[in-house]
């Protein structure tokens, strides 16, 4: 019985110490923790009105030199703290794009022209990081219209874009999005800008790198997304 309960109260202090342990880690060490960059590459994050207001000159002597912000959703849904975002991350020295959130029910040029008004408001212009579209199924309209149709509205979206920018877009895309509406194949060469959690994406070839969606950087109260850029 003696061995028992001695057996018993070491592996509740085992239980405890590594719960103690994956504490320290979710609340500290993750949220802290910043991969090592290669040649060229910068580290950079994205925000939205989730974080409220930033002090981005702390944000950006945190070593943080650049930002995604975003802009638009759907056909007519702004992000209120875009505007001021933005002349602050600039302000700071950061280089600074747009990204829009892309909505599978709302036709494209609609969704560009929405974009587009918020790229003309802070004159945004060739010196900028070129803009994002972001697929994602997740906070998404709940219908699913056909592959056909999603794929003209996108196409729509990112030609509009384009024309008007006289940049590539770049695409933030979800597996769960690909999965269910695979690119166009006239969207294939698109810059990417590539998800995947603490770890290196093993594929070349992407732009930015969303490294944790729970980094701690100073100047934002909270928790936001931390992004390795590429070299070039």
């Amino acid at each position: 019985m003696r061995r028992l309960l001695r057996w018993t109260v070491a592996a509740a202090a085992v239980a405890a110490l590594l719960g103690a342990a994956g504490w320290v880690a979710l609340t500290w060490v993750l949220p802290h923790h910043r991969p090592a960059l290669h040649d060229g590459e910068r580290y950079g994050i994205d925000v939205s009105a989730h974080q409220g207001e930033v002090d981005w000159s702390a944000v950006a002597g945190d070593g943080i030199e650049a930002t995604y912000l975003k802009a638009s959703e759907g056909a007519t849904f702004v992000d209120d703290r875009f505007a001021q975002n933005w002349a602050g991350a600039q302000a700071a020295g950061l280089d600074v794009g747009a990204y829009h959130f892309f909505t599978l029910c709302k036709e494209g040029t609609a969704q560009a022209e929405n974009l587009l008004t918020q790229l003309r408001g802070v004159d945004a212009d060739d010196t900028a990081l070129p803009p994002v579209v972001d697929l994602e199924l997740s906070g998404n309209c709940s219908a699913r219209p056909s592959t056909e149709v999603v794929a003209t509205r996108l196409l729509d979206l990112v030609t509009a874009v384009e024309d008007e920018t006289g940049q590539q877009v770049r695409l933030y895309v979800i597996d769960s999005y690909a999965e269910r509406y695979p690119l166009p194949d006239e969207l294939a060469d698109r810059e990417r800008w590539v998800r995947r959690i603490l770890l290196r994406p093993s594929e070349d070839g992407w732009a930015w790198w969303q490294v944790s969606s729970r980094a701690r950087v100073e100047g934002i109260d909270g928790p936001v997304d931390l992004d390795v850029v590429a070299a070039g």
